[in-house]
Parts: structure tokens; sequence; C-alpha cells
């Protein structure tokens, strides 16, 4: 993907991370397979496009580049679902890997930043696939177009401000 990015357009300014996946899958019971898949995606792939990305603005030097992370507020506390524990952990995986993201891009002395962005319950496809018979919406359930909003206002903000978490609680 990177590669066709580079040859594109030069290479990638902005990333933003939107992998999300979870499993039905409980600690107590759950299959390894789900556990193992939904690390690979929502912390592993997260973490190669990071790496991609800083690299791409490091060989061109972009210095003023920003990578999202667009999280969960289950990386902030573990939400009451008996099935979404493993989930959460590895959504708090991204809290973690965000804020150490910003330590190491401080550390290399660049202005490029990093964000965090963790909703809660918007309104996709993601809980109709986990639960396709729950057919209930959360009455505080945030749109598409919120976190847009979110990413943009990131985005927006002088190259002084560093935004590096907002949250929105709708559990």
């Amino acid at each position: 993907m990177f590669s066709t990015i580079r040859a594109q357009h030069q290479g990638v300014d902005v990333c933003i991370n939107n992998a999300g996946l979870a499993h039905s899958e409980l600690l107590l019971t759950g299959k390894t397979s789900g556990w193992r898949n939904m690390i690979d995606v929502n912390v592993i792939a997260l973490s190669i496009c990071t790496r991609e990305a800083y690299q791409s603005m490091k060989e061109r030097n972009v210095d003023d580049g920003h990578i999202i992370n667009i999280n969960s507020i289950s990386g902030h506390r573990v939400i009451n679902y008996a099935d979404f524990h493993f989930y959460s952990a590895t959504k708090f995986a991204v809290t973690a890997l965000t804020e150490g993201l910003h330590q190491e891009l401080c550390e290399a002395g660049t202005h490029i930043r990093a964000s965090c962005i963790s909703p809660g319950l918007v309104e996709t496809d993601f809980f109709s696939r986990l639960y396709p018979n729950n057919n209930e919406r959360a009455a505080s359930c945030l749109e598409a177009k919120d976190i847009a909003e979110a990413v943009r206002y990131v985005l927006s903000a002088p190259p002084h401000v560093r935004v590096k978490m907002l949250l929105k609680d709708t559990f």
C-alpha cells in the first residue's frame, strides 16, 4: 500500500489509522484465532502503518505531518460487556502506542504530531457485524461525520498545539 502511495502521490503527510475489529470472544472461553485477529488488525497493522507513514515523512523531510489513531473509549476504560474485554485490551494498546509515538516524535526533535481520537459508539456496521441480531441503537450514538469533524479539528490545530487525546463517551 505504501509503495503505491509513494508511486502515485510521492508519500504520506497525514496518516489516519482507522482499523478496528472485534470478535465476540470471552477471556475464559474465547478462541485464540479471534484474539490473534484482533491483535493483528487493531495493534500490529496500526503499528506497521504508523512506522511506514513516519518513514515516508522522514524520507521527504516532512516535518509537519500528523498521525491520527482512531481508537475507542474502550481503550481508556473496560466496557461492561463480557465479550468486549479482549477488544478493550487491544484498544488500551492503541492508547499506549499513541503516547509512546508522541514521546518518540518529541525525542526525534520532529514537529510531526500524534493524536488519538477515542469515540464511544459510532453508527457504523461495526456492531451490526458483531451482534447481527441486535437492532438497538444507543440514544447518544455518534455518526461517522462526527468522527470526521474531530479529525478536521485535530488537523486544523495550530502547529504549536498538540491534541493528544479526544474522547467522547457514549456508553
